[in-house]
């Protein structure tokens, strides 16, 4: 597999979404003979980037071990409309069971890569990292996350427990910057600590209270600039607000270490796919 993927998450979503479709049973599948066995082809029906093979496998890995498959891609590839993706071969009625979930987790985590491979490339030579966002769909954000990287884009962290980001309520919570920072520090130590800073003299606060990281929240492309020289090193910088694939470029050339955009995962395009039997 390209990229990491845990099991027990990813077989935990699996046997979530399994359940919603299927309820008290398939009531349609059990018009097939059980000894009915056919093949299948699951076919692209747009470009895109493959994502999401280790979610397909398991769906029908969850409802009969007989089903095999066999791809013809990888994650991380690049398809042309009207490419196979795969083959399915074995007992035809939990395949057409498991073919929605299956389907589904392909299309989403497929278009979650697409998109992450237009954005990966708008800043192509800029040295920038372009990071996702927790705005996932929910239950999904290890799927998503991993649909980044397959992409070629970074994740921000994965949830609130391995990561601190202090933000305009957090501060408001504790009185100050200086005051959150040595509270974060004290409840996660060995992080790193991000503060999202509005103008010039929260980013001179967020410095003086020792911020690794400074999220610069809707800058102007000339204020990314002023902040990037102001801060001269002294903490990474991550621009986040407002970001789309025909800024992104000239946010990067700011200087900015970074670039978050929840577009990654929250504004995704579901790609066409199609699953088709063969006599």
């Amino acid at each position: 597999m390209l990229l990491e993927v845990l099991e027990e998450p990813m077989l935990r979503s699996v046997r979530e979404a399994l359940s919603e479709d299927i309820g008290t049973g398939d009531v349609t599948a059990a018009l097939i003979p059980e000894d009915e066995v056919v093949t299948g082809t699951v076919i692209s029906r747009e470009q895109c980037v493959l994502c999401g093979m280790a979610w397909f496998n398991a769906v029908f890995a969850e409802l009969d071990t007989g089903i095999t498959v066999v791809w013809s891609s990888r994650d991380g590839d690049a398809i042309r409309a009207g490419q196979i993706l795969c083959t399915l071969h074995g007992p035809a009625a939990p395949i057409l069971t498991g073919e929605r979930t299956a389907l589904n987790y392909l299309q989403t985590l497929s278009g979650t890569a697409t998109l992450s491979r237009r954005y990966a490339e708008a800043v192509t030579g800029l040295g920038v990292t372009v990071l996702d966002t927790r705005k996932t769909l929910p239950g999904l954000r290890q799927a998503q996350k991993y649909a980044v990287r397959v992409g070629g884009c970074h994740n921000h962290r994965m949830g609130l427990y391995d990561g601190i980001l202090i933000k305009e309520n957090h501060i408001a919570s504790t009185g100050s910057i200086e005051r959150a920072v040595h509270f974060a520090r004290e409840a996660g130590p060995g992080l790193p600590v991000e503060v999202e800073v509005e103008n010039e003299d929260q980013i001179l606060e967020a410095l003086a209270a020792g911020a690794d990281i400074l999220l610069l929240d809707n800058f102007t492309l000339e204020g990314l600039i002023k902040a990037v020289r102001l801060v001269d090193g002294r903490a990474r910088l991550e621009a986040s607000g407002g970001v789309t694939l025909e800024n992104i470029r000239d946010i990067a050339e700011t200087g900015v270490d970074f670039i978050s955009t929840g577009a990654l995962t929250k504004n995704l395009y579901a790609i066409d796919l199609s699953m088709r039997f063969h006599a």
